[in-house]
């Protein structure tokens, strides 16, 4: 059986006993008695370094957990390894954060651990965790060991023993880094002089004719891709060699799901317009001209800008019933956020001007630390995926106000109107 083949079967066998244990019938999961999963682990891991669920038995056998341990043991460093399936829904949401914190929390005797668990994202891929702080570079000697060639075809317990080798070594970051200039074939680019311009600014300028972009990422892009078809490159999740915007497209709803809830909002608004009094509520005309623009928007929608837009412009109705002036409009850079918690500058990369948009927490903490936030993404004129702001003003209701960042959708929506005319 090749490579490729096992890791599928691997995969699939580890998905289906997640369904299988996260639909496991209520009164097994109603027992009190039986230890929760992250204490099963903990108990595990007190007796050997190495924990591996029965869903990866074959991919790492008995045989190679006793030699993982012992490579674990002559590193002297306190090294766990967790190998357990992930899916949403699970005892931990299908997130490795969870399932670290969790097994943390069971082992207060560990004062200081270094943990290697599988990934929830990639179920063939590996994560670092290590408290209290990162002294052995952990986080960054994970990832990278899957990105090494040598790696590249290698199974599980290979790339956990990767791992391991790596975080003993304690040069994670710089194995990371160059691993990263192996793949895309030279040195990311240059960090901008101005502190202003923040990695999410400098992400989002892909699309904006960046002679680097159009030379380097794309084919980066396309050989990244080729790569994680045939399972032969790993994801890390933070800090990648290509602009992170592209990708984050993390936490769009299912469309159908979305629809419905935009039905919903839309209901809602009406009823609330129909139950108001004029002599009463100024704001009762804007209230009805958004419940109209929403259930137009809602029945040409053509795909999650649209449909979040037409949740932008339902609570645009909302706050005009409820006179609701100074509320903030949805998170400029992922409306699905929800309504944005604050305002604060942002400037593109390659822009002179500053935009004040509104964000949600989240979004405000990544720009803080100078990550590049989750946006929403939309397909410019040539298929491509690109944040939604990217597209020319002209062509996008959304892009033109940002969900009421820039401008009310409202707005926006009826000067085009008049400009059609």
């Amino acid at each position: 059986m090749s490579t490729d083949v096992k890791r599928v079967t691997i995969v699939l066998t580890a998905l289906l006993l997640a369904a299988l244990t996260t639909t496991a019938s209520p009164a097994a999961a109603a027992d009190g008695d039986s230890p929760s999963a992250g204490q099963r682990i903990a108990d595990a891991l007190r007796t050997s370094p190495v924990y591996v669920d029965e869903a990866y038995a074959d991919a790492v056998p008995p045989s190679r957990q006793r030699e993982l341990a012992q490579q674990i043991r002559r590193t002297g460093l306190p090294i766990k390894v967790v190998l357990t399936p992930l899916a949403r829904g699970d005892a931990f949401d299908g997130d490795s954060g969870v399932l670290a914190a969790t097994v943390r929390d069971r082992l207060p005797e560990q004062r200081e651990l270094v943990l290697i668990t599988t990934d929830g994202d990639f179920a063939d891929s590996l994560d670092g965790h290590e408290w209290p702080a990162d002294t052995h570079q952990t986080r960054d000697a994970v990832a990278a060991a899957g990105f090494l060639d040598e790696t590249r075809d290698a199974g599980l317990a290979d790339l956990t023993g990767k791992a391991v080798e790596l975080v003993a070594e304690g040069k994670g970051t710089q194995r990371y880094e160059e691993a990263m200039k192996d793949l895309d074939g030279s040195a990311s680019p240059s960090a901008p002089s101005d502190p202003d311009d923040s990695a999410a600014s400098s992400a989002a300028s892909y699309s904006g004719g960046s002679a680097w972009w159009l030379l380097v990422g794309v084919p980066v892009l396309a050989l990244a891709a080729a790569l994680a078809a045939r399972g032969g490159i790993r994801s890390r999740k933070t800090a990648p060699a290509v602009p992170q915007l592209v990708f984050a497209t993390a936490r769009e709803a299912d469309e159908a799901e979305l629809r419905r809830r935009a039905e919903a909002e839309v209901l809602a608004l009406g009823e609330a317009t129909r139950a108001a009094d004029l002599s009463t509520t100024p704001g009762l005309q804007h209230a009805l001209d958004a419940y109209a623009a929403a259930g137009t928007i809602l029945d040409d929608a053509r795909g999650l800008p649209d449909l979040a837009g037409v949740l932008a412009l339902a609570q645009e109705g909302q706050d005009a019933l409820t006179g609701t002036d100074t509320a903030l409009p949805l998170c400029f850079f992922h409306p699905l956020h929800g309504r944005a918690a604050q305002r604060t500058g942002w400037r593109p990369l390659g822009r002179r001007d500053r935009l004040d948009v509104a964000v949600c927490r989240e979004c405000a903490d990544a720009l803080r630390d100078r990550r590049a936030p989750e946006v929403l993404t939309d397909k410019d004129e040539d298929g491509r995926t690109v944040p939604y702001f990217e597209l020319p003003a002209e062509r996008s209701v959304w892009a033109a106000t940002g969900y009421g960042s820039l401008r009310a959708p409202l707005a926006g929506i009826n000067s085009r109107r008049i400009r059609a005319r």
